[in-house]
Formats: structure tokens, sequence, C-alpha cells
């Protein structure tokens, strides 16, 4: 694929994901770490940095837009941004010198996504169905969480919100809430996460460094596809943004696990 062929892909797939994903907290990379290795056949560990790449060009797309309508402020934009930041430096040293190809990923996706999506699903549509009630988590499980989550973005480069998104939504807290703490704190990570990678491409051999020319053009889709994602969220009401992220997640768990097994 020629560089100019190249350029226009990942526009156009940096763009669709980001229309699809930002309403609901998700910043995409998670689905373009797929597309990394089935399309464009980026070599590990480069996709990871090439990820980090496509958040921190694609973020301020969709942040731009949540800080507009005043969705940034508040306690949970901090205690996700906070906790995330220890975590993908931490992430990044353990993706590599430890766990180099995507194999332990694919199969940590499956089992994380897949329950978590059909969950949401169910007490989205059955809000009476499920045995305890929806009560937010405390800031003390939401900053744990936001590190563990940190950890895991920091080794495969997502963002995050995929998995803090349908933990958080599903406890109770509203989408509009979610998204945008979830977005900031994936932009956050990323920025400290590629800079991590830079710095250890300089001690160690490998396919460290991200593959510039697809992460900028994927990520000014994103950027486009993020702003505008962000101002469709307004317009969306909030059962549909629960069941989209359900969706979501539920979709991309079994497409890792269909990859895992193969």
């Amino acid at each position: 694929m020629v560089v100019w062929e190249l350029g226009a892909a990942g526009l156009a797939v940096g763009m669709l994901i980001a229309v699809v994903t930002a309403p609901v907290g998700v910043s995409g990379a998670v689905f373009l770490l797929s597309v990394q290795l089935s399309l464009f056949s980026v070599p590990n560990p480069a996709v990871t940095p090439t990820n980090l790449l496509y958040n921190v060009v694609a973020g301020p797309g969709a942040l731009l837009r949540y800080r507009r309508d005043g969705a940034l402020r508040g306690p949970l934009v901090r205690r996700l941004v906070f906790g995330t930041l220890p975590g993908v430096v931490v992430g990044a040293v353990i993706r590599v010198f430890i766990l180099p190809g995507p194999a332990v990923f694919r199969v940590l996706v499956a089992v994380l996504l897949l329950p978590l999506g059909v969950w949401l699903i169910i007490r989205t549509l059955r809000p009476g169905s499920a045995s305890s009630p929806r009560t937010e988590p405390s800031p003390r499980a939401v900053t744990g969480l936001a590190l563990a989550v940190g950890t895991v973005g920091g080794i495969y480069g997502i963002g995050g919100g995929s998995i803090l998104g349908p933990v958080l939504v599903g406890r109770g807290t509203p989408v509009s809430q979610v998204a945008p703490a979830a977005l900031a704190s994936t932009f956050a990570t990323s920025l400290v996460g590629a800079c991590t990678y830079a710095l250890l491409a300089l001690a160690h051999g490998g396919d460290i460094a991200p593959d510039w020319a697809l992460g900028l053009s994927c990520g000014a889709g994103g950027l486009i596809g993020g702003y505008l994602g962000a101002r469709l969220q307004t317009r969306l009401p909030e059962t549909f943004l629960r069941l989209l992220l359900g969706t979501l997640a539920a979709a991309l768990g079994a497409l890792y696990a269909v990859n895992a097994l193969r």
C-alpha cells in the first residue's frame, strides 16, 4: 500500500471509528488495534505506540466539544486522569520487556469486554432484573479501577474507555458524565504513554517506534470523527447510549475471542 493510500485508508478508518465511539467515551483505539494487526500489518510491539499516537491526535476533537458543553468539570475527570497516569508508565515497561506479543491481550479483552457488554445491555433493557441496585462506585474504587485500566492501556495502547465505560455506566453513573471523563483520561495517558515509548525506543531494539504515517492519518480522522460524535451525544437518549456502549463492548469482546481461538 503506497503512502497516499495508507493515509486515505487511515483517515477513513479513524473517522468512522471515532464517530461511533466518542459519544460513549471510547477513543476507538481498541478497535484500531485489530485493524492495525489484520489490515495494515503493523509489527509488534509498534501497534501499541501507534495506538497511543492515534489517541493523542484524535483526542482533542471530542474533548473540545465536551469542554464547550461544560462536561469536563467534576471530580470523576480528575480521579480517572490521576488514576490512569501511573498505570500507563508501568504498562509500557511491561509491554516492551515482558509481553511483546498480542495473544494475551486478545484473550484479556475477550474475557473482560464480552461479559461486561452483555451485563450492561441486560441492566439497560431489564433494570429490575439485577440483583443489586445501581449504586455508583466509591471514589477509592474508581481510582483503583483507573490504575488497573491505565496499566492495561500502557501495555496495549487502548484508551481504557472501553473497559471503564461499561463498568461505571453499569454501576449507575450516567453516560454523559463517563464519556468526557474517560476520553480525558485516555488523552492524558496516551500522551504520557507515547513519551514513555519514545524513551524506551532509545534504549531497546525492535519495532517500538510508532508507525507515524498510519498513526497521524488515523488520528486526523479521529479528530474529525470525535468532534462529530461528541456533538451527537447531547441529542441521543441515555438508554440508547447505554445500549450502544454495551453493544460495542460485547462486539469487541466477541471479535477478540474469535481472533484468540484462531
